[in-house]
């Protein structure tokens, strides 16, 4: 009798516990998607789904949002540029490329800086060789922020060039994500502190491992010399991005950023050093006055938890839908929200050459398979969309009608547009334009093409796993 009555009250207080989650959820007032398939998470596994939903369900952008005055401050004094860079000139950018430029500075006060050299790296070795060449002649400061910085070979190389400078007298700061920089041996942190290196784990999981917080990660990849030389893109500082993977090379995109731009990647590492630390660094030191070094128009964009619009999106789906020749996209994660699978639907239902290269083979297999289900509606509107075979392609860049491209973290997932603080080089230049074109078709020749009704034959139990795993997409 005790026993039944235990077991009476143990399941009236968790399916309360349940409701109340559920009815929390629903007032959140998230994306119906999200709030749909997070509900179906807790009421087919309930157990592991509140689990699950306290680690990486519970929305904590109010908790963790810079305050818009805070905001302020750090925008107002890093924005010392001339006004003439401000200006986007009408006979640099197309009538439809000014309203992208235009986009992006209102959507997150992206500057439009002109006059840029930009040097395009398709791998880890050669990009490793300039980051060290530029590391060596720092003679101020070097700024760091990347997703994951772990201390192996690659990484001791850095670290060891850090501590030289540092004792150079040249400042140092790091930001490495909390999550995804979890391998770095705390002892190793202390080592570079101990030399003057001032290093920040960005938003702290602490113990256990899991919390909320782990859902909301820092995904950027930013190293800024002196302020006048920067690098953006999707690779990190670990061996993977120059010795590849067990079963293929790892094939990636990044850029070397030389002129006026590197102070919009200046402003973002700085905001984020504010957010992390509370200490607002606005010196005009950090933002030299900048010759014109080359013909790129640039803005940085940036999206996460501390901006009011999920401004990549909103980029992505204004250049998407303006393409009038073609779209070509590289992407290591297809999870895209509704309004880009309209924006890629519309584009190539009009005539446009829309091209996405997803990788055979993924560092996470429940993402890649949930993105299978996206495939079947893409190639139903004429989206061509290709397996990259010698390995795993991780790059993440948009090249449009040889006029404009983009390069940087961002996944074309929930997580990056949503949740993640993510950055890209928006990059106008016809020449560098062509020349990433070039770099896709190369890569397009190492990859097999979709066929539309094999892929719709396949087995029904294939197609069921894959639609399963897409009920879980909006939260991967």
């Amino acid at each position: 009798m005790l026993w039944e009555i235990t077991s009476a009250i143990i399941i009236i207080v968790y399916a309360y516990t349940i409701l109340t989650t559920i009815i929390l959820l629903l007032m959140e007032n998230r994306n119906p998607v999200k709030s749909i398939a997070w509900i179906v998470v807790l009421i087919l596994v309930p157990i592991i789904g509140f689990v699950f939903y306290l680690f990486f369900g519970k929305n904590i952008r109010r908790q963790i949002v810079l305050s818009r005055r805070s905001l302020y401050k750090v925008k107002r004094n890093s924005i010392i540029t001339s006004s003439d860079i401000e200006q986007i000139s009408s006979d640099i950018l197309s009538p439809e490329q000014k309203n992208i430029a235009t986009l992006a500075r209102n959507s997150c006060d992206a500057l439009a800086y002109e006059g840029n050299k930009i040097n395009i790296y398709t791998n880890g070795t050669t990009l490793f060789e300039d980051i060290f060449a530029d590391l060596e002649k720092a003679k101020h400061h070097i700024h760091l922020d990347y997703y994951i910085f772990l201390d192996d070979e690659i990484g001791r190389k850095v670290i060891n060039l850090l501590i030289r400078k540092a004792k150079e007298g040249v400042l140092v700061r790091v930001i490495i994500d909390d999550v995804g920089s979890w391998q770095m041996p705390k002892s190793t942190i202390r080592e570079m502190q101990s030399y003057g290196i001032v290093v920040m784990s960005f938003l702290r999981v602490g113990l256990p491992f899991l919390s909320s917080k782990v859902n909301y990660r820092n995904h950027r990849k930013i190293l800024i010399v002196d302020g006048k030389v920067g690098f953006t893109g999707g690779i990190n500082i670990a061996d993977r991005y120059i010795k590849g993977l067990e079963w293929g090379k790892w094939r990636d995109t990044h850029v070397r950023i030389e002129g006026p731009a590197v102070h919009g990647l200046q402003k973002t590492f700085l905001t984020d050093w504010y957010f992390v630390s509370r200490e607002l660094i606005s010196n005009a030191v950090f933002y030299p006055e900048l010759q014109k070094s080359g013909n790129s128009l640039v803005q940085i964009i940036t999206s996460g938890p501390n901006t009011l619009f999920h401004s990549v999106m909103q980029v992505y789906f204004m250049a998407i839908v303006q393409a009038r020749e073609y779209v070509y996209i590289q992407t290591p994660y297809f999870l895209p929200t509704d309004s880009i699978i309209t924006a890629l639907q519309t584009a190539a239902l009009g005539g446009v050459d829309v091209r996405i290269i997803l990788p055979t083979r993924s560092d996470a297999k429940i993402t890649l398979t949930s993105s299978y289900s996206y495939m079947g509606e893409m190639l139903r509107a004429g989206v061509k969309m290709y397996f990259y075979q010698p390995g795993f392609l991780h790059s993440k860049t948009i090249v449009i009608d040889d006029k404009m491209f983009t390069v940087g973290s961002t996944n074309m997932d929930f997580r990056s547009f949503e949740q993640n603080f993510e950055i890209n080089a928006l990059i106008f230049d016809p020449e560098l334009a062509v020349k990433m074109k070039r770099i896709f078709k190369r890569d397009l020749a190492d990859s097999i093409r979709v066929n539309a009704r094999t892929w719709k034959e396949r087995p029904v139990k294939e197609r069921l796993r894959e639609s399963i795993a897409r009920l879980f997409s909006p939260l991967l």
